[in-house]
């Protein structure tokens, strides 16, 4: 049939798409901006009373949905539940209730996980081309591989494209044929659009001492959040940067204008930003639309660790909650409630382990000040039980906090404990030592 009339055939209102659940289905939904709209998930919200046992999947969370609502949720518990594996603030209200059932996951084996789960799967897409292929837009990550997997081992039933006109067409491995899905709604909606946050004193202070370690020509990676926006900010001087990364750098273009990115030393796709999903002002969006320089792949191939090891000097930037004594980062709860997720964290900090000259880096304030005015250090001798372990120890490089820089690969336990009391709050100090003594060395007979 010819790819035309195959799409007018798959073409279906909102209502009928959500229709397509079924009662003990799991839906998976792609993230961040190419999740689908507000309104599809209130469609498939609003079934609640003739379903049950429906899990919906999610990560990265832009757009408000009563999904992400507790008290809301609360009353739909058994009917529909909801299993994110990665939030922003957007999904933390939910995580602190605790009603949700968090998926454990890393950026490069989500799709797989996705695929393993998904009966039903949306996904936004920007409308077909004149060869009959829609373009995945803004996010690739894991929609592409886990809409093929999952239909190749016959476990995802239906496949949803919301077709949006304001999405922009991104290059790379970005493009699905109409074949390869079973509906299509027409619903176009606005973008999300998101401001660069100003950096406060301290995240600046953490970045002039990231900025120690990036040098001219090396291939980067940095994660959200404030103190990677801090380190784009202060990138003036540096030359020949490359980027492989999972998200386009906030600021990317003023890099590339400036002759800060050229990509040019990079092994492979030489002169071009290669990243797996967009999320940015509108500048940004009107930036890598259509734009030869910067490509997407899925996320199984832009976050492969031997993939990522394969660029000499590649230095990895990512956040983290606490750190304790002997070197085990933690970057998605505390305790037993769930905060973020792994994202690609692990597989960019081991990529970079094991790339000639790379640099895998955490970045963490010292010390976070708690309501009643008193300091809670983010260096800890342990981390508090049922605290995922994002980076086993094994591949700490670098922490750094607004104190300096402790270098950990090739220290034992103590002197890694030494360093990283060497760069927390001073006030905490005295603390960290005492259990440093009481934990790492003889007990005194």
């Amino acid at each position: 049939m010819p790819w035309k009339e195959d799409y007018k055939k798959k073409l279906t209102p909102l209502e009928g798409a959500a229709k397509q659940v079924k009662s003990g289905e799991a839906v998976g939904i792609a993230l961040g901006v190419g999740a689908c709209s507000t309104d599809m998930y209130h469609a498939i919200l609003d079934r609640h009373e003739e379903l049950r046992d429906v899990k919906i999947m999610d990560t990265v969370q832009v757009r408000p949905t009563r999904l992400y609502d507790p008290e809301y949720m609360a009353q739909l518990d058994g009917r529909i539940n909801y299993h994110p594996g990665f939030s922003l603030a957007t999904g933390r209200k939910m995580n602190s209730s605790r009603q949700p059932d968090f998926y454990p996951c890393t950026s490069s084996d989500l799709a797989d996980k996705f695929a393993a789960k998904s009966d039903v799967f949306i996904t936004m897409v920007a409308p077909p081309n004149r060869q009959g292929f829609v373009n995945l837009g803004l996010t690739n990550f894991y929609t592409m591989d886990a809409i093929r997997k999952g239909r190749a081992s016959g476990k995802q039933r239906v496949t949803i494209g919301e077709v949006n006109e304001n999405m922009p067409v991104i290059y790379g491995n970005n493009w699905m044929h109409v074949s390869e899905f079973d509906c299509f709604v027409e619903h176009s909606t606005p973008i999300p659009t998101f401001g660069r946050g100003k950096p406060t004193e301290m995240e600046k202070t953490i970045a002039q001492y990231v900025l120690e370690l990036v040098n001219d020509g090396d291939t980067i990676q940095m994660g959200i959040g404030g103190i990677p926006e801090a380190v784009v900010s202060g990138l003036e001087g540096k030359r020949d940067l490359g980027v492989l990364t999972e998200m386009f750098p906030i600021g990317l273009p003023q890099l590339v204008e400036k002759g800060i990115v050229t990509n040019t030393k990079k092994p492979f796709h030489n002169g071009v930003t290669v990243a797996t999903f967009c999320m940015g002002d509108q500048s940004m969006y009107d930036y890598v639309r259509e734009n030869p320089a910067c490509e997407f792949y899925p996320s199984s191939y832009t976050n492969n660790p031997g993939f990522i090891a394969q660029h000499p000097n590649l230095v990895a930037m990512n956040m983290a909650l606490m750190v304790d004594l002997s070197g085990q980062i933690d970057s998605e709860g505390m305790g037993h409630t769930q905060i973020s997720g792994s994202g690609g964290q692990l597989d960019f900090t081991m990529g970079a382990y094991w790339s000639n000259g790379g640099k895998g880096i955490t970045l963490v304030s010292s010390a976070r000040r708690m309501k009643d005015g008193s300091l809670s250090s983010s260096i800890v001798p342990e981390l508090p039980p049922g605290s995922p372990i994002t980076v086993p120890r094994t591949f700490a490089q670098y922490i750094v906090t607004e104190y300096g820089i402790a270098s950990l690969r090739y220290k034992t336990r103590r002197e890694r404990a030494e360093e990283l009391i060497a760069v927390a709050h001073p006030d905490l100090r005295g603390e960290l030592r005492s259990a440093l003594k009481k934990n790492f060395y003889p007990k005194v007979i």
